[in-house]
């Protein structure tokens, strides 16, 4: 390190909370650029990093220096910095993995052990030196060694660093450090173009001349445009290069996710509704920071004012930024803004290829995509300076990310909306109680659209009461005789049906006739579920599989009935009631594959479709002209489950299902099937009523201090040994305790329920426990959880047992 180094702040892609500073040697320092992923040394290891800033000076310390630049260009702007230091003190979560989950994948570089026997590992196995579990890894090791992870994986996830480090020091085992990651890069493609000394063409073959020809134009040609004419042009251009009659170079080439060309729209006309809430919205672009809530009934034209409003800020040379709840709804919407604005939109979501992901990602922070379109994860968008960031259907739960980083991208919306002083725009015609809340609070601003357009109607709902049904057998336990009816007239009339089961499978509780045992999965507490398609039993938690045709392991019975109901079956049973209609069924199971999903759509537009079944996928913003009736099969499922807001969940569900029916010129119609009619959730969404359901649940969650009223953070404990995972979890509970008691006056607002086994005690093997925490005071709460995080950093960081920190939970099961 020399004095004239810069130093530079870097956030490594490992689990530490903290910034690092390394210097950049004279060959480095004018690569350096916030955004930059660099090669840094960490510890004995190279892993990537992040530049975050410069810095003025490293210190009297001894500072490491970079090793390189991995970037041309910054993979995110410098005004995105503060956004990945808020969301990693709010959600306690590593800022280098904050970036490095930002990120499309496959970007990372790191070192990797790579472990083998040496000789004299081979020697100690042969004479019996070494201890039972020390032979039994120099025997499973293979001869071109393995990762330490791996190593772990086949024999024993607890095996003690300590033995490792003691075979390392008696020269049994090594461990060499190798580089991996950093697959994903810019795809690329030979390009020709004539020198600028042209020699005599005398000589040349007729396929030569015909090159030469072609880029006379002055044109520059990919080789797969030469191919198109001369086929052996691959093979030519090398020896023409060699004899100086063209020059190869390489061009960067972007992965197309889109597909097929859309056919440009204009402007729709507004009603008098939309024209209200795009004007109340364009009126705050540039003087700063606002979040307003769209609240707009099924139908009321919610897209268009988005579309509007986007179009106004592209005018201020600002960008945009749409999030949609599931990849099924960006096809949709994505369609509609590149129909209005063409090839300025970029995509970003889980759905595309690792090469795509980063090509789209490129295209935004390049400046060619202003409006960026995605899932949750679309939030990170590389934009520079976003005027406007909308989210639709923004009550919607898929918005809270469950693995790894846990935010909530609704959330990190209004956050990032705030630091850059630009509009956040929620939109929903089932807003989430935290965010109607919000606008009782005078902290977003309410835009109601009453109507939908062309003054269509909102269906009527008509409640069908199963518990006069249990009598009936077969079929009719589910398919009432009043939607039977009205299936069969709306075919009649030439109109689309859409059923809606919100529970994918034909069977979801296989039990033994025999002995009365379920069928359940090997690895979790949960029955398994029979998919009929696959011939197979299949878990929806851990993805456990087994044949169809197994036996009942308590008594071996071949014997299964299969109880329950899902999508599956609900499909069979309509196609035995009108063997003649064209069915398609739409869940998880049968739009894993890319253009699926487009493929279904399309038999909606086309009609080719006359019965769509399908699981809550179909309830989500799409706009199906031609169907009339929805029927509801079963509307009590999510009541059932065991959190505080099942209710709301229920209310958004069924009242966003129900406005599928009527949206184009022909009335429509719903109708709901239930146990539960007297609910206030079923009451208020048959009724399609919001504020009615939100005095009767805002009272509940007063009286309980649940959120809005509070703040809640989840530690979720899991461990695959039941009693280490319990001790720990106990241990934990304690700490928290001593922690609140210590300083009682500080903490009098916190409230430490638990430990207590989740709801789903097992999951792929892991035992699952979890504490929450509960504060009237968000400050407070995260003031208690970073003193328990740094003060106990061993029950955070245990090797057998997994603690996650879920700040704002959703899922509490």
């Amino acid at each position: 390190m020399k004095l004239d180094d810069t130093y530079i702040d870097v956030a490594v892609a490992l689990p530490v909370y903290k910034t690092f500073t390394y210097s950049a040697p004279d060959d480095f320092a004018p690569l350096v650029a916030v955004g930059k992923r660099v090669l840094v040394p960490f510890g004995q290891r190279r892993v990537t990093g992040y530049i975050f800033g410069k810095i003025r000076s490293g210190g009297q310390r001894q500072i490491k220096s970079v090793l390189d630049v991995l970037d041309e260009q910054p993979l995110f702007p410098s005004s995105m910095v503060p956004f990945f230091k808020w969301i990693a003190d709010y959600y306690k979560y590593p800022i280098g993995e904050v970036v490095k989950n930002a990120l499309p994948g496959g970007l990372v570089v790191r070192d990797y052990a790579l472990v083998n026997v040496t000789a004299d590992g081979h020697k100690a196995l042969q004479k019996g030196q070494a201890t039972p579990p020390a032979a039994r890894i120099l025997s499973m090791l293979p001869p071109e060694g393995c990762r330490e992870k791996e190593l772990r994986k086949k024999i024993d996830p607890d095996i003690p660093g300590a033995l490792l480090h003691t075979m390392e020091a008696r020269g049994w085992i090594e461990r060499k450090w190798e580089l991996a990651g950093g697959r994903t890069r810019s795809r690329q493609e030979r390009v020709v173009r004539l020198s600028d000394s042209l020699p005599s063409a005398d000589g040349l073959t007729h396929a030569g001349s015909r090159i030469v020809d072609m880029l006379k134009t002055g044109r520059t040609l990919s080789v797969k445009e030469l191919k198109a004419v001369v086929p052996r042009a691959a093979a030519l251009i090398k020896p023409l290069e060699k004899a100086g009659y063209l020059v190869i170079d390489s061009r960067r080439i972007w992965r197309d996710p889109f597909g097929e060309a859309i056919t440009p729209d204009c402007a729709l006309t507004l009603t008098g509704e939309q024209q209200h809430a795009v004007n109340a919205v364009c009126a705050s672009l540039g003087n700063g920071y606002a979040t307003f809530l769209l609240q707009g009934v099924t139908g009321s034209g919610k897209t268009e004012v988005y579309l509007q409003v986007a179009a106004e800020v592209l005018k201020t040379g600002r960008t945009v930024v749409v999030l949609v709840p599931e990849i099924a709804l960006i096809t949709q919407i994505e369609r509609r803004f590149r129909a209005r604005f063409g090839e300025c939109v970029g995509v970003l979501h889980s759905g595309l290829s690792a090469g795509e992901r980063y090509d789209q990602w490129s295209r935004i922070r390049q400046g060619k995509a202003t409006i960026a379109i995605g899932a949750r994860s679309a939030i990170f968008a590389p934009v520079e300076d976003p005027g406007v960031i909308i989210v639709d259907e923004e009550h919607d739960s898929s918005y809270k990310q469950e693995g790894k980083l846990r935010y909530n991208a609704r959330d990190l919306a209004v956050v990032r909306a705030r630091q850059h002083g630009c509009i956040a725009l929620l939109g929903s015609a089932t807003p989430s109680v935290q965010s109607f809340y919000n606008v009782t609070a005078k902290k977003f601003v309410e835009l109601r659209l009453h109507k939908r357009i062309a003054q269509r109607p909102l269906p009527p709902v008509r409640i069908v009461d199963l518990r006069q049904n249990r009598d009936a057998r077969g079929v009719r336990r589910f398919v009432s005789a009043e939607l039977h009816q009205a299936i069969k007239q709306t075919l009649e009339r030439g109109e689309q049906v859409l059923l809606f089961l919100n529970r994918r499978g034909y069977a979801s509780f296989p039990v033994c006739a025999a002995c009365g045992q379920p069928v359940r999965c090997k690895h979790c507490d949960i029955s398994l579920t029979l998919h009929q398609q696959a011939n197979a039993y299949r878990c929806h938690y851990c993805g456990y599989s087994r044949s169809a045709t197994s036996s009942c392991e308590f008594c071996g019975s071949a014997s299964i009935k299969h109880l329950g109901l899902g999508t599956e079956k609900l499909e069979t049973a309509v196609a035995s009631l009108f063997p003649g209609a064209r069915i398609a069924r739409m869940d998880r199971d049968t739009t894993r594959r890319k253009g699926s999903i487009i493929k279904l759509l399309k038999g909606l537009q086309k009609k080719t479709i006359d019965i769509l079944v399908g699981t809550q996928m179909i309830a989500k913003g799409h706009d199906f002209p031609n169907i009339t009736l929805v029927g509801i099969i079963c509307a009590d499922l999510s009541l059932s489950f065991p959190d505080f807001r099942a209710g709301e969940r229920t209310f958004q569900l069924l009242a966003q299902v129900a406005g599928r029916a009527g949206r184009g010129d022909a009335p429509g119609q719903v109708i709901l099937q239930t146990y539960n009619p007297e609910h206030f959730s079923i009451a208020a969404a048959t009724q399609q009523d919001f504020d009615a359901f939100y005095q009767q649940e805002i009272g509940f969650r007063r009286a309980l201090a649940y959120p809005p009223f509070s703040r809640m953070i989840q530690l979720k404990v899991s461990g695959r040994n039941p009693q280490k995972t319990e001790t720990h979890v106990r241990l934990l509970g304690d700490v928290c305790r001593k922690e609140k008691a210590a300083a009682p006056a500080q903490y009098r607002g916190l409230e430490i329920m638990g430990p207590i086994e989740a709801s789903l005690a097992r999951i792929a093997d892991r035992h699952r426990w979890q504490i929450l925490i509960k504060g009237l005071s968000a400050r407070e709460l995260h003031r208690f959880v970073h003193r328990l995080l740094s003060k106990n950093p061993s029950l955070f960081y245990a090797r057998s047992v997994q603690v996650v920190i879920d700040v704002d939970p959703v899922f509490m099961m």
